[in-house]
């Protein structure tokens, strides 16, 4: 308890300071830090990144040990191992319907991307606007002392409008690294579903023939 006051004592301090725009600012943070926060927790949960059974059913398929195949995707608990089994039953001409369904899964997954793109771009012009507001009141401030200007009364307020700008800076740099890290992923998971989606549709150890039924042998090549 007595170190959750230490940090949200100076954080007081700092809106008490930075006026309106820098508590805007914070909220727009915390929020910020939710949705990152809970995107995290929903790629585990979907199991972004973890397809090591699922691989090994395509190796498998592709390979022509349909049993094995689906032996394999029965273990896997990615969110994309659904689609896989219905391309196990698909025929080529199918292969754009299943990549529509993966991409109904990975925008489930990409909720949330655009407000953290927003949160990137707008925060540092939040903030520049904050500056702004404040050097205007600043400059306002040094003409009504008239001839007896105190340069004390300048300086403290650019600092306090310049506050504005470093705390959009803090909210914007972090919300874009996190957001290219999300998009990175996601952009891997596209590759790996297109390539497995592919793979089964085509397979080498088939020589291009249509998919066979479930349990099906491949035949013998003379």
């Amino acid at each position: 308890m007595l170190q959750l006051s230490q940090w949200i004592e100076p954080l007081r301090q700092i809106i008490e300071v930075g006026g309106p725009v820098v508590a805007l600012l914070t909220a727009v943070g915390v929020l910020t830090l939710a949705v990152v926060l809970y995107k995290i927790w929903q790629f585990w949960m979907a199991g972004v990144g973890r397809h090591r059974a699922l691989r090994l059913a395509v190796a498998a398929w592709d390979a022509g040990d349909r049993a094995g195949a689906r032996a394999q995707l029965e273990r896997s608990t990615s969110y994309l191992a659904p689609v896989i089994d219905l391309a196990l039953s698909a025929t080529p001409d199918m292969a754009e319907r299943l990549q529509a369904d993966a991409e109904t899964r990975f925008a489930r997954l990409e909720r949330g991307f655009r407000l953290l793109d927003s949160v990137a771009q707008l925060a540092p012009l939040l903030g520049l606007f904050g500056t702004v507001l404040g050097m205007i009141e600043a400059f306002q401030s040094l003409q009504d002392a008239g001839a007896q200007v105190d340069p004390s009364i300048l300086a403290g307020g650019i600092w306090v409008a310049l506050l504005t700008t470093a705390v959009g800076l803090v909210v914007a740099m972090p919300t874009a690294l996190c957001l290219s890290w999300l998009e990175g992923r996601m952009e891997a998971e596209r590759v790996i579903a297109d390539k497995a989606i592919m793979t089964v549709l085509q397979p080498t150890g088939q020589s291009g023939s249509a998919p066979l039924a479930a349990g099906g042998m491949v035949p013998a090549h003379g």
